[in-house]
């Protein structure tokens, strides 16, 4: 008896939702930051269809399966189910995943200045650096190390400060 009372309950209408407004809201196309799978959207499909048609997964846990050709002539596919129309979005997918990316590391000023500070005084003995004065964070020699590879592995930063001993150097030889 329980169980009838809240189903009937539940189906009550909700006067205080503004149907126009969930509709749009449900029907509005999600913004899209990849301009592969922007560009191949089509506005009056939803979303699963699109997806499908593009050949990615709507359902991160149901993943499609494209067919190769060798597949398709010996028939192991299903008759019913129909290759994914827009397959170059997959393939302009795999081509910018594979494609190298540049390094947007970068060390804060507070450590580059501390850094270039211990290499200029310590040249390459990292003992002597732990047992700096100005080692506030009591880093071990292999700590300062990892963080002075680090710095050299940044060629943006390395270079500039390399340009900066050379220039203070030539002055040292002119005066």
């Amino acid at each position: 008896m329980t169980k009838l009372r809240k189903q009937r309950r539940r189906k009550r209408y909700g006067y205080n939702v503004n149907r126009k407004r969930l509709r749009n809201k449900i029907r509005k196309t999600p913004v899209i930051s990849c301009p592969q799978v922007k560009q191949a959207w089509v506005v009056k499909a939803s979303v699963k269809s699109n997806l499908k048609n593009m050949g990615l997964a709507y359902d991160a846990n149901i993943i499609p399966s494209i067919s190769s050709n060798k597949l398709i002539k010996t028939e192991h596919v299903k008759p019913n189910e129909k290759e994914p129309e827009k397959l170059q979005v997959i393939s302009e997918l795999e081509e910018d995943a594979h494609a190298p990316r540049e390094r947007g590391l970068r060390l804060p000023k507070s450590h580059v200045q501390w850094v270039t500070y211990l290499m200029d005084k310590y040249g390459e003995d990292y003992e002597a650096m732990a047992r700096d004065k100005k080692n506030y964070y009591q880093e071990t020699w292999q700590q300062i190390r990892r963080k002075i590879k680090q710095f050299k592995g940044i060629p943006e930063q390395y270079n500039e400060y390399l340009a900066s001993k050379e220039g203070s150097s030539k002055e040292d030889t002119e005066s």
